[in-house]
């Protein structure tokens, strides 16, 4: 197939998850033969942190507007068997309603955000996509899973809502023997609503064990945060270290936005990856969770402070490596980028 894809970005990492899954479904695509045209909006924030700015899989082009964007590929996207539209494009509404004046082919919406979109919408905020172009698109792919998609369908009249949960690579994830620098690490962006688990399961713990060895990595984290003398910080860690960042851990965090954990079956990519290094990874809870993976046998569920420290201190280290290895296998059997340019490409021959 000739497919055509509107993201947020595939060059850069800076402060998104999206190139990732971008990366790694456009690299499989072109694997099954397919060729792929990714389009991405020229900004500055990322302009000036491109990690991968000329990506060796399918066709890049940026552009500087939508003016830009309907002069130069308007033959491509009409001529295209499938158009996908992601999440926070700039001007989505706007690009979303050229691409249905202008392709013949299938029509998709990937939401990278669901749970942040369906809390937009409720509120009026129609910055990427609104309730009258969702009916409009054939496919409405979406990183949650579970009872939102009824809802995508029924309240806001998607034709077909199907999940396209993230995925890891499993070249670039893989467990390596070396120094284990840090009892427990964590890694995302900041916002507001993870700050409090954060502190919960993180920054607690570590005044509570002095001798613990704590970081987080991620950007934009405000300057009166106060971190324990044993918690480090690194400011941005591109994909080309994340291995070695997950393989230096005991074990690793993950926090879910409070979005993602209303709507439950919203997967991070983060627990992707850490999985498939096979580092047992300690969670918040959401509905959905144990439809990816096993509580108690391929993740650690922690409520509070005392959990977390219970399995830094208490665990084993033959089911600490036990439930990592467990982890792995779960996701190269389910959740590799492969698995979902597959998925993909069969929701899409079934539109065509």
């Amino acid at each position: 197939m000739n497919i055509v894809i509107l993201g947020l970005s595939i060059t850069s990492s800076w402060g998104n998850g999206h190139a990732t899954t971008w990366r790694g479904l456009v690299r499989e695509l072109t694997a099954r033969g397919h060729a792929v045209l990714f389009l991405e909006r020229d900004v500055h924030w990322y302009a000036a942190n491109r990690d991968l700015p000329c990506p060796p899989w399918g066709r890049t082009e940026l552009y500087t507007s939508l003016d830009q964007l309907k002069e130069r590929f308007t033959r491509e996207v009409r001529e295209a068997d499938a158009v996908i539209v992601g999440s926070y494009v700039p001007e989505g509404v706007a690009v979303g309603e050229w691409v249905m004046q202008t392709a013949t082919g299938c029509t998709a919406f990937y939401d990278i955000d669901t749970p942040v979109t369906l809390a937009k919408l409720a509120r009026g905020d129609y910055e990427y996509i609104s309730p009258e172009l969702i009916p409009r698109y054939g496919l409405y792919l979406s990183f949650t899973g579970g009872p939102t998609l009824a809802q995508l369908e029924q309240q806001y009249g998607a034709p077909a809502a199907r999940s396209l949960y993230c995925s890891f690579d499993p070249d670039l994830y893989y467990p390596e023997l070396g120094a284990l620098t840090y009892d427990l690490g964590y890694m995302g962006t900041y916002s507001d609503d993870r700050q409090p688990p954060l502190d919960r399961l993180m920054l607690e713990p570590a005044q509570r064990w002095a001798a613990g060895r704590f970081v987080v990595a991620g950007p934009q984290y405000p300057p009166h945060i106060e971190w324990p003398p044993n918690v480090g910080r690194i400011e941005h860690l591109p994909p080309a270290q994340h291995r070695v960042f997950y393989n230096s851990q005991r074990f690793t965090l993950n926090i879910t936005r409070a979005d993602m954990m209303r709507a439950g079956w919203s997967p991070s990519v983060r627990l992707f990856e850490a999985a498939a290094c096979a580092v047992p990874i300690i969670s918040d809870w959401w509905a959905g969770l144990d439809s990816i993976f096993e509580p108690g046998s391929e993740i650690l569920i922690a409520e509070n402070a005392a959990d977390t420290l219970r399995y830094l201190r208490e665990l084993s280290e033959v089911e600490r490596h036990a439930i990592g290895d467990r982890a792995r296998a779960r996701v190269l059997a389910e959740h590799t980028a492969a698995h979902r340019a597959a998925e993909l490409e069969s929701y899409l021959r079934a539109e065509h």
